[in-house]
C-alpha cells in the first residue's frame, strides 16, 4: 500500500480477524463523551474502560483491552507500557504524528492517527508565527513591557517565496490559507506530482530551490529521512534575511545548527516545536536573535475537540463493525 506524505494509508487496511470488544481511552471523561455517542454499543457488545499511565479502571485487567487510545499530550509513558496489553490489536493516536510509537507496538497492530483532527489550527498557528515574526510583533511585545515605542520598517508577507516542505492535509491548507496575502508559493514533498492545487516538487529538488526562499514553513513527517533535514547546509543555502518556521517536529531541525545559524543574525526562526522538548530553562534557543518560540501549541486549540471526538466516534463503530479503521499508517 502506498502512503501520502502524512504516513496515511491510500487505502483500506484490515484489521486482523475478530472483533474489538474492549476500548481503553485515557481518560474517564475521554471515555464517557465518546460512550454518550455510541448509544447502542454496537447491541451492547463493546465495552469502554479507561488505561494509561496516569489512570485506570477500577480492578481492569489491561490483558482484555483490544484497542487503546493514547493520551493527546504527554503520550511518552503510556506508550512505553502498551507491552502489557497482550490481547492489543489496534492503537489510536490523537496527534496526527506517529513518529512516537515506532518500534513500540508489533506487526500484529494497527495504528491510526488524528489526521485531519489538527489541520485548521495548525495551519491558522503556521501564517500567524509568519506573520508575527516578519511584522515584529515579537519585538513589538516585549517593547511594552518597557513602555518602548520603536516604529522599525519590517517586511510584509505580500510578495515573499514561500516554500513549504510537507504537503499533506496539513501543508496544503497552510497553502490555502496563505493564498490571499499575494505570495508565490513551492510546496515540496517525497516525491515529485501535480494536484489540485497545482505542482508538488520533490525533495530531491531542495538545493535548488532554497535559494529563493524567503520563508520556509517545516509541516513534514519525523521519519528516518526527515529528522536532521534542516541542517547546517540547508541552513547556509538560504538567502539573508529568510524565516525557518517549524510546525512539524522539533527534530527535523538540528538545533545545534539553528543556533549557530541564529546567532550571526543572518535569518530568523519562528519555532512551534523544538528539539529537546520542552525547551529547558538555559537553552540557546530562549535568546538567540531573530526568534520567536511557542510551546508546541499548533494543534491543541478549541478546534480540536469537536473534531477529534468526531474522529474517536467514528474510529469506534468502525472497529465494533470489524470495518477498516481510518487513518492507518505503516510503521517503518
Amino acid at each position: 500500500m502506498s502512503t501520502d506524505h502524512n504516513g496515511t494509508v491510500a487505502g483500506a487496511q484490515q484489521l486482523p480477524e475478530g472483533l474489538v470488544t474492549t476500548i481503553a481511552f485515557p481518560t474517564a471523561e475521554l471515555r464517557d463523551t465518546i460512550d454518550a455517542r455510541i448509544v447502542d454499543h454496537q447491541q451492547s457488545r463493546l465495552r469502554f474502560v479507561v488505561w494509561s499511565a496516569e489512570e485506570q479502571s477500577p480492578g481492569l485487567n489491561p490483558e482484555t483491552i483490544d484497542a487503546v487510545v493514547l493520551p493527546y499530550l504527554n503520550a511518552g509513558p503510556t506508550i512505553e507500557r502498551l507491552g502489557e496489553l497482550t490481547r492489543l490489536r489496534h492503537v489510536q493516536l490523537q496527534s496526527t504524528g506517529y513518529d512516537a510509537v515506532v518500534g513500540k507496538v508489533g506487526a500484529e497492530v494497527t495504528v491510526s492517527t488524528a489526521s485531519g483532527v489538527h489541520t485548521a489550527a495548525t495551519a491558522e498557528l503556521a501564517v500567524a508565527l509568519t506573520l508575527a515574526s516578519l511584522r515584529g510583533i515579537d519585538d513589538a511585545a516585549r517593547d511594552m513591557l518597557q513602555e518602548k515605542w520603536d516604529h522599525i520598517h519590517r517586511r510584509s508577507l505580500a510578495d515573499r517565496n514561500i516554500l513549504i516542505v510537507g504537503a499533506g492535509g496539513i501543508g496544503n491548507a497552510i497553502f490555502d490559507r496563505f493564498e490571499p496575502f499575494e505570495v508565490k508559493q513551492t510546496r515540496v514533498a517525497t516525491r515529485a506530482r501535480e494536484d489540485e492545487r497545482g505542482s508538488i516538487r520533490s525533495i530531491d529538488e531542495l538545493d535548488a530551490l532554497l535559494p529563493a526562499a524567503e520563508v520556509v514553513v517545516l509541516i513534514t513527517p519525523l521519519t528516518p529521512r526527515t529528522k536532521g533535514l534542516v541542517d547546517a547546509e540547508f541552513l547556509a543555502k538560504l538567502p539573508d534575511d529568510a524565516l525557518v518556521v517549524n510546525v512539524a517536529r522539533g527534530a527535523v531541525v538540528d538545533t545545534d545548527a539553528l543556533v549557530a545559524e541564529l546567532r550571526t543574525g543572518r535569518i530568523h526562526a519562528a519555532l512551534d516545536v523544538v528539539d529537546p522538548e520542552p525547551l529547558p530553562a538555559g537553552h540557546p534557543l530562549w535568546s538567540t536573535p531573530n526568534t520567536l518560540l511557542t510551546p508546541h501549541v499548533g494543534g491543541d486549540a478549541s478546534a480540536f475537540h469537536p473534531r477529534i471526538a468526531n474522529l474517536l466516534t467514528e474510529q469506534v463503530r468502525r472497529l465494533g463493525r470489524g470495518e477498516p479503521p481510518l487513518n492507518v499508517v505503516e510503521l517503518d
